[in-house]
């Protein structure tokens, strides 16, 4: 695993958001770009900050609570219209601009369990990431195959446990084998 690189923008949001979250007592991993660095060493400069999150209703309305009572921008109509897409949009509010943060719930055992198994990122102990082989298999669903390629081409890429995975949410087609 490569260390988290980011502005000093991002690496403000990634940092204040792990703290938001710690403080609730929400287990949750980094995805999207944030994990993308931590596997393949790219930069999060820029689109949004994911996380993927422990949450439950209640959870929910006090984690936007609390966000803005920590100096994040809290929009009430886009909190409602998230409700059925189980994500709380949040804004880091930073001087050098805002950075949008999207934290998902883990509505389902397949996500619920990449949670439970994500892995601390060598730049920060709080900070988590989803394993090398949930982490291609988030980039599979995006169709970023060149990343699942990258990704499967890591010395210590679990192929069997990626393969019986797919197997097991119905996408056999898509194994890639040894």
């Amino acid at each position: 695993m490569h260390p988290i690189r980011a502005t000093a923008r991002y690496t403000r949001a990634i940092q204040s958001t792990a703290e938001l979250l710690a403080k609730l007592r929400v287990e949750s991993i980094f995805v999207g770009n944030v994990a993308r660095s931590a596997w393949l060493g790219t930069e999060v400069d820029r689109g949004a900050v994911d996380v993927l999150a422990l949450l439950n209703g209640p959870q929910k309305n006090q984690l936007a609570m609390m966000a803005s009572n920590r100096g994040y921008r809290v929009e009430k109509d886009e909190l409602e219209a998230s409700v059925e897409f189980d994500l709380v949009p949040l804004h880091f509010v930073d001087p050098e601009g805002e950075v949008r943060v999207h934290v998902l719930l883990a509505s389902n055992a397949l996500y619920g369990r990449m949670v439970s198994v994500g892995l601390p990122t060598t730049s920060y102990e709080t900070i988590r990431v989803p394993s090398r082989e949930d982490f291609a298999l988030l980039l599979l669903m995006s169709d970023d195959h060149d990343a699942v390629q990258q990704l499967a081409a890591l010395p210590d890429f679990d192929r069997r446990a990626f393969d019986d995975r797919l197997v097991a949410i119905g996408l056999g087609g898509r194994v890639i084998g040894a």
